[in-house]
């Protein structure tokens, strides 16, 4: 996270520059029209012989009150400027790293707490910077060259003067821990009610199938009051904080009157020397009033900054590896030797001492109980999780070896989810990839069967579906989500589940297409149903993580075995791929 941080700071550093540079110079100006206004005053004592000199002064009054004007407004652009830049790179990183990062890392970290990442933990680092450019540098400022000009009026007022701030200083140092305390209950609090709202809008249409609206809603407003206390602790000791500084801005102004009144009339100081000091308090209320909120803001960056952290060290993949140079790329011989494999935390193995071997062209059928392993598998043929050497190689490479990125541009896996993005067909069909034409796309469409569903749309493959797909029906998102392998011309295909939701028509026409697809492919169907696999070249039957059957479709109904069960049970004959 340092290095990040440091490497987007280095990208606005002229702003910075600017910016420090400006505000010192708008605090010198400020400083210096109190002490012009002090120099009027002691001048009016003899207005017919001064009025020239008092000219003089105005106009530099004026003069001066421009240029600070316009130094403020440099300043102020250059902040808003180098502050948003600043937190759309934060977010730009934060985001490239959520992409990268393992899935094993990724996978327990709920939505809501991913949204608080970007909304609350990056807003809190930009609020930081914006505090520190805008308010800290002027407190810096105000403090050297204010309490310098203050000092050059009479050291003891400024002394006593000054005396406040100290107390203040110790109340706020002891304010600050409460302030740090309470922000993080009431991030934790944030966090576990984004989870919820981002929980309950995905299950929307379950809860109300099941008229769940009112329960819903007194969970929300409980974990909402929770929050709502917890925000007023964070309120009211940032509260304490300002109020402190109010009383400690009131004895400052009641000293200097009382003593300023005295060193006047004991000709120590003059009039516009008593003035221009009034002035310089009046520069010192707002950097005051905006200590403890700088404090503030720091403590929760802080927290911000350390969650940041923790999510910046989660290890990302190495997508780039061994570069193989294989001619034509991977070609889909797929070799697993003794593979067992457990998720991380769980002692029981989902993958069991699996052995597979496949030559590139031939088809591998995969069928099991529910929780067998199956697309787990997959998982692993696609190096989503990590695996020990040794165990799957394509090509005759180790997986370990093998560039990631070419391994899974030389994959087309269908899934058994169909999740689709809420953007048009287009990007849903390449996923965001810009090397394929609307022709190819519209090509893949018709491969799939879903061509005349988008032609009746408005804009065709530019329409813009809802999150998930949540305009389309459940065959229409499988049909989008078959393009994908129409359109990539892979030589490893895999097929996971993905015919559930197609229509007995539909589904004869897309599997005649799909049997065109995967000729001369290596192909891996994973299906329950025995029509889609029972032409596969070979069949394997996983339970409980082990292969307990494995045969061609004739072979596994000669054993007897938990596939000739799953024959008998499906009354209905399907069309196969390969039939």
């Amino acid at each position: 996270m340092k290095k990040i941080l440091l490497s987007v700071l280095k990208k606005i550093k002229i702003q910075i520059i600017i910016i420090f540079i400006c505000v010192g110079l708008n605090i010198f100006l400020l400083t210096s029209l109190s002490k012009i206004i002090g120099i009027i005053t002691d001048l009016l004592y003899n207005i017919q012989e001064n009025k020239i000199i008092i000219y003089k002064y105005v106009f530099l009054l004026i003069v001066v009150s421009i240029f600070a004007m316009l130094l403020r407004v440099i300043w102020k652009y250059f902040l808003a400027v180098s502050t948003r830049i600043m937190e759309k790179k934060l977010k730009d990183k934060l985001f490239e790293h959520f992409i990268k990062i393992k899935l094993t890392n990724i996978q327990n970290i709920k939505n809501g707490e991913i949204m608080s990442y970007f909304v609350k933990d990056v807003g809190e680092i930009r609020r930081l910077m914006f505090k520190t450019l805008s308010q800290g540098t002027r407190i810096i400022y105000t403090l050297i060259i204010v309490m310098y000009s203050m000092k050059v009026i009479n050291l003891k007022l400024t002394i006593a003067t000054m005396c406040p701030i100290i107390i203040t200083g110790v109340v706020t140092i002891i304010l600050k821990k409460y302030v740090e305390i309470s922000f993080k209950k009431s991030q934790h609090y944030f966090t576990k009610l984004s989870e919820y709202v981002q929980e309950s809008t995905d299950a929307i249409r379950t809860t109300k199938a099941y008229s769940g609206e009112t329960s819903q809603l007194k969970k929300f407003i409980k974990r909402n009051e929770i929050l709502k206390k917890s925000n007023i602790k964070v309120d009211l000791y940032s509260t304490l904080l300002s109020t402190s500084v109010n009383i400690c801005f009131g004895f400052c102004y009641g000293i200097a009157i009382i003593y300023g009144s005295r060193l006047v009339l004991e000709n120590n100081i003059t009039i516009g020397d008593f003035v221009a000091f009034i002035g310089y308090i009046n520069l010192f209320y707002n950097p005051i009033y905006w200590i403890p909120s700088v404090i503030s803001a720091l403590k929760k960056a802080q927290i911000s900054y350390h969650r940041l952290d923790n999510v910046f060290s989660l290890e990302e993949e190495n997508l780039r590896l061994i570069d193989l140079n294989n001619e034509g790329g991977i070609h889909g011989d797929i070799s697993i030797k003794n593979l067992s494999f457990n998720y991380p935390g769980n002692i029981d193995r989902v993958i069991d001492n699996i052995s597979i071997n496949i030559k590139e062209g031939q088809t591998l059928g995969i069928i099991g109980t529910i929780g067998s392993g199956k697309t787990t598998l997959m998982n692993l043929l696609l190096k989503l999780y990590p695996i020990p050497n040794g165990k799957i190689f394509i090509d005759g490479n180790d997986l370990n070896n093998i560039d990631l990125t070419e391994l899974r541009n030389s994959i087309s896996y269908i899934t058994q989810d169909n999740f689709l993005f809420s953007t048009t067909i287009r990007e849903n069909i390449s996923l965001f990839k810009d090397d394929f034409s609307d022709e190819e796309i519209i090509e893949s469409t018709k491969e799939s069967m879903i061509s005349n569903d988008i032609s009746n749309m408005k804009n065709g493959i530019y329409t813009i579906i809802g999150e998930r797909g949540i305009d389309l029906s459940g065959g229409q998102k499988q049909r989008v989500v078959i393009s994908r392998a129409f359109l990539n011309k892979s030589n490893i295909v895999i097929f996971d589940d993905t015919f559930s939701a197609l229509d007995n028509k539909t589904e004869k026409s897309l599997l005649e297409n799909i049997k065109k697809l995967v000729k001369d492919k290596t192909c891996i169907i994973i299906s329950n149903r025995i029509s889609d696999v029972k032409d596969a070249d070979n069949i394997i039957v996983l339970d409980n993580g082990k292969i307990i059957e494995q045969g061609t479709h004739t072979e596994l109904l000669k054993n007897n075995g938990l596939y000739n069960n799953f024959y008998n049970q499906q009354s209905s004959q399907e069309n196969s791929i390969f039939a």
